[in-house]
């Protein structure tokens, strides 16, 4: 049995944070564990109340993991501030895993802020050159390239910068286009365009922690990078199309598409 950990919040509707990755990982048939960083207070309307995990507590739970069942391929989400990104930071450099998935979320798709400000320029020095794949959405790309995005040109730039600047594997998400849904990873180099349809679904919650999951998902099984983020993207297409429909607001994905109807409890 292949292991992900993921390393992020919780959200209390399920949608998004260590939700929706557990979600994720049980799915694609793995063993999920989790180390939370923060307890939210949200709902597909919005984050209401933050409140992270102290630090010697995020260490407690990373050393629980990595003493006892070693997963092999993390997801790194919501990090709240320098003090958890220092133990983060101790806790990679230390334990050494085989495969890192840093998915660079600092706002909410609410626009509530979830990192503090001053914690980025921390969090671009030390902590993301300590992951294999980043895969930052065009808001997020801009922000910590200190540039704008908008032709298909200025993203396999904003890419190749991206990937010189922290020595990693870019999976650049398109998904805030209105007319395309065409993501971008820049492997060894290159951009390889993955090509996809924009679905007419309003409820989008918790799409970057469940695509930054599925791709550590089949890094843990033995897949190469591309591959496992073709994988991912078609697993994330689907949890869109299946059109669930829950909440008053951005409502969740439906990760568990893939499970026959048909059966009990569907």
């Amino acid at each position: 049995m292949k292991t992900v950990l993921t390393i992020a919040g919780s959200d209390c509707s399920g949608g998004a944070g260590i939700q929706a990755d557990l979600k994720t990982i049980a799915a694609h048939g793995l063993y999920g564990e989790s180390v939370i960083t923060a307890l939210t207070a949200q709902n597909t309307m919005g984050v209401a109340e933050i409140v992270p995990v102290s630090p010697d507590f995020l260490e407690k739970q990373l050393e629980c993991i990595f003493t006892d069942i070693v997963p092999n391929a993390v997801k790194i989400g919501m990090i709240t501030g320098i003090s958890q990104m220092k133990v983060i930071k101790k806790g990679l450099e230390h334990w050494q895993p085989k495969h890192v998935v840093m998915d660079t979320v600092m706002v909410s798709s609410s626009g509530r802020k979830l990192m503090e400000p001053e914690a980025i320029s921390f969090y671009q020095k030390e902590l993301l050159p300590l992951a294999e794949i980043y895969t930052p959405n065009l808001p997020e790309a801009e922000l910590l390239l200190k540039t704008t995005i908008k032709t298909k040109e200025e993203r396999v730039a904003a890419a190749r910068e991206f990937a010189l600047q922290y020595k990693g594997i870019v999976y650049l998400k398109g998904g805030h286009e209105e007319a395309f849904a065409d993501d971008l990873l820049y492997l060894d180099g290159e951009p390889v365009w993955m090509l996809g349809k924009h679905i007419e679904n309003p409820n989008t919650h918790g799409t970057g922690c469940t695509l930054s999951s599925a791709i550590a998902c089949g890094l843990a099984q033995g897949f190469g990078a591309e591959e496992s983020a073709r994988n991912a993207k078609e697993y994330i297409t689907g949890a869109i199309a299946d059109g669930m429909n829950l909440g008053k607001g951005n409502g969740p994905l439906n990760h568990m598409y893939r499970i026959n109807r048909s059966q009990p409890g569907f």
